[in-house]
């Protein structure tokens, strides 16, 4: 009962995957061409076999001497050039369709809400960019040609055959409706394994991306055997899946072959009786038997592209699904220059999908312009949640945010995201030059405003030790840079940014006393004439915040001035005395 569904739903796949194809149209009209001349030319191969059998070695007719080999020679000239050109023409479809795939996909990565990336890992997303999008490559252009040249191939040999001897013909006949069962068992099973292969290497990428990321503590723990046997499982059953897929495409191969000798034989049977009765001379049979060895082929070629066809379609629908999935909400119309940068937050809660219990929970107060509004409180407390409302990049459950006085929703999202500059704990840097990474989404920068940039975030005193100053390449997220060094490069880009409201994530969490003295000397001359939002680990960092937000298990549970927190002898209170502690005893 669920196979005709299926079926129905993977044409409705493969036809729009022939849809992204039809920019190429013109390349795949060459194509069609050189496969109908490439069918052809087997065709009339199989033809000119009666007159050189019947007329050079039964009749020994001189005149065609030459002509039928000059003639055959001509043939393959002709047949090699079709080929060429279909094989050109096909693999330039391909890549076109790969590289249009890949950017299509790529750029819904970039719009999908941040929530997506929740329920699906990187890795996983990258198996569909680079595997899937190759898979459904195959599907258009490896199964096509297949599915054409073979199709046209089969049916002009067979009806060369049906014309040469319609009995002879009918034995071959016989087999059609056995390979058609195979093939309909084979796609079936092809579409299951395949289900379980691309999970199988989605699952292998982010576990093998999981491990080397973390390689030294692998090493420090000496987990390296646990590691080792954790990645050869996951080898182990994508080895066997894939073994599944080679028995199922080989089973059916040799069935197809063994029905084509059963056929064999009959055929030699019934031309033997036609030969005898007059109705078949040697040159037909030599031609039936060419038509017919040059047709095994084809079937068993039809046969197997069920492989490439069900991985392809199987990678479409996954890859179609994603494409189908809803953008980020941007339904704003207030278009936005620059902000004034009052922040209001009412009554917000925010719970994220599948969660039991809120993240963040009627929270309200206001940030206005030119002051630094600290958010504390323990780890868990919500303090990233609530700032994730600001950009959204989440959806509040509840309440509403608002910049100068509008809801953040109905602002253009790219409007509302250029007013916000970020400085987080974990720097995200490119594999580029220093330069780069400051001016990174602001095309128009020069270079004085880029060292002017740098040279507000105490960047340049080391910039200018590197052995290409802004030139220089710093690996891939800054891998060639300090802890602090990554951090400076980050202020340098929201100073050039200069957007009129900052976030500042635990921005010198990680930092030791001399790099955080740095980077907060910077952060000093990014803040004012701005609205900053501070996430703290270091109370000692926010004494001279405007207010103090104290959040607990998702509320606000304290709000005032570094000095008014503490006098409350609160949770602020209790918190600034334990890191004291810490701070005497190291």
């Amino acid at each position: 009962m669920n196979d005709k569904p299926a079926a129905t739903n993977y044409w409705h796949v493969y036809r729009r995957l022939l849809l992204f194809a039809r920019p190429f149209w013109p390349w795949l009209g060459l194509a069609a061409l050189g496969m109908l001349v490439e069918a052809g030319a087997a065709g009339y191969f199989a033809t000119l076999m009666k007159p050189m059998i019947d007329e050079t070695f039964v009749a020994r007719n001189p005149s065609v001497r030459w002509g039928l080999p000059l003639t055959i020679l001509a043939l393959f000239v002709m047949r090699g050039i079709a080929t060429f050109s279909t094989d050109y023409t096909m693999a330039r479809v391909g890549n076109g369709l790969s590289r249009s795939l890949q950017l299509l996909l790529f750029d819904k990565f970039l719009r999908l809400p941040s929530k997506r990336y929740d329920v699906e890992s990187v890795p996983a997303l990258l198996s569909r960019l680079s595997y899937d999008t190759g898979q459904m490559t195959g599907a258009v252009t490896e199964a096509l040609k297949v599915i054409i040249t073979d199709s046209i191939t089969i049916v002009g040999l067979l009806g060369i055959m049906l014309w040469e001897s319609w009995r002879v013909t009918a034995a071959m006949l016989i087999v059609a409706p056995a390979i058609a069962l195979i093939s309909s068992y084979v796609s079936s099973r092809y579409r299951r394994i395949n289900r379980g292969m691309q999970q199988a290497v989605a699952q292998t990428s982010q576990a093998t991306m999981e491990i080397l990321s973390a390689q030294q503590e692998v090493k420090i723990y000496g987990a390296q055997k646990l590691e080792v046997g954790r990645f050869a499982d996951l080898t182990l059953r994508n080895m066997r899946l894939a073994l599944k897929m080679e028995t199922t495409r080989g089973a059916a191969s040799s069935a197809v072959q063994m029905l084509g000798a059963v056929a064999l034989a009959v055929i030699l049977f019934l031309a033997g009786a036609e030969a005898m009765a007059g109705r078949m001379t040697a040159g037909g049979f030599v031609k039936i038997m060419i038509a017919m060895m040059t047709l095994l082929p084809s079937l068993k070629r039809i046969t197997n592209v069920q492989s490439p066809l069900q991985r392809g379609l199987s990678s479409a629908e996954r890859l179609f699904g994603m494409v189908d999935e809803p953008d980020e909400p941007d339904t704003g119309k207030t278009s936005m220059q620059r902000a004034r940068g009052e922040l209001e937050f009412r009554d917000v809660s925010l719970r994220y999908d599948n969660q039991p219990e809120d993240a963040v929970r009627n929270i309200s107060f206001t940030a206005r312009p030119g002051t630094v509004t600290a958010i504390v409180g323990r780890s868990g407390s919500g303090k990233s949640s609530l700032i994730r409302l600001l950009p959204r990049f989440y959806e509040p459950t509840s309440g509403e945010v608002r910049l100068d006085g509008v809801p953040v929703t109905d602002y253009r999202l790219a409007d509302l995201r250029r007013q916000m500059g970020l400085v987080g704990q974990r720097v995200m840097l490119f594999d580029d030059t220093v330069a780069a990474n400051i001016a990174y989404g602001q095309d128009g920068a020069t270079r004085e405003a880029i060292r002017a940039a740098a040279d507000a975030a105490n960047a340049t005193e080391f910039i200018d030790r590197l052995p290409q100053g802004l030139d220089t390449r710093i690996g891939e997220n800054g891998g060639l840079l300090s802890g602090g060094q990554r951090q400076r490069i980050a202020i340098a880009r929201a100073i050039l940014k200069d957007a009129p409201v900052l976030i500042l994530d635990e921005a010198t969490a990680a930092l030791d006393n001399e790099s955080e003295r740095l980077v907060q000397d910077a952060l000093d001359r990014l803040i004012p004439d701005r609205t900053t939002l501070v996430i703290a680990h270091r109370l000692s960092t926010i004494e001279h915040a405007h207010q103090v937000l104290v959040l607990d298990q998702g509320r606000l549970v304290e709000q005032g001035t570094h000095a008014e927190l503490l006098a409350r002898g609160g949770l602020y209170s209790y918190l600034h005395r334990m890191q004291f502690r810490e701070a005497e005893a190291e």
